[in-house]
C-alpha cells in the first residue's frame, strides 16, 4: 500500500490569515506595518491602559506615596505611553481613528479607577 500525502496545510500555515499574515494578537502588535481597523487598536490601547492602571496602583500603594503629584505622574505615564503605542510604535494615522482625543481618552477613566483602587487597597492594608 503506498500511503498518501495530505493535501493540509501544516498547522503554522493554517493559523495565517489569506493576506500572509499571523494572527496572533502579540505578533500584530510587534509588526509595526500590520493593519489596525478601529475595534482591535481601542481594545489594544484600553488593555495597555489597563494593565498601567494595575501596576501604578500597586506599586504607589507599596512604597507609601501619598499627593496629587503622584495622581499628575500617573496620568503622564498612562497618556504618554499610549501616544506612543498608537503613534511611533504601530505607527498610524490617528485621524482614520477619530483623532488623538479619541484615542488619548479610551479607557481613561476606567484605568484611573482601578489605579485609584488598587492604590488605596493596597497602601490601607499594608501601612496601616
Amino acid at each position: 500500500m503506498k500511503k498518501t500525502r495530505s493535501n493540509k496545510a501544516p498547522a503554522k500555515q493554517a493559523q495565517q490569515q489569506p493576506n500572509g499574515t499571523s494572527d496572533s494578537k502579540l505578533a500584530k502588535f510587534l509588526d509595526p506595518n500590520s493593519s489596525w481597523d478601529k475595534d482591535k487598536l481601542l481594545d489594544t490601547l484600553y488593555w495597555i491602559r489597563q494593565a498601567i492602571g494595575l501596576f501604578c496602583g500597586l506599586l504607589w500603594g507599596a512604597i507609601p506615596l501619598v499627593g496629587a503629584i503622584w495622581i499628575v505622574l500617573f496620568v503622564a505615564i498612562s497618556t504618554g505611553t499610549v501616544y506612543w503605542v498608537y503613534s511611533q510604535r504601530l505607527n498610524i494615522d490617528e485621524e482614520e481613528f477619530g483623532g488623538h482625543g479619541a484615542i488619548l481618552q479610551e479607557g481613561f477613566f476606567a484605568s484611573f479607577t482601578l489605579f485609584l483602587l488598587c492604590w488605596i487597597l493596597v497602601y490601607s492594608l499594608v501601612h496601616f
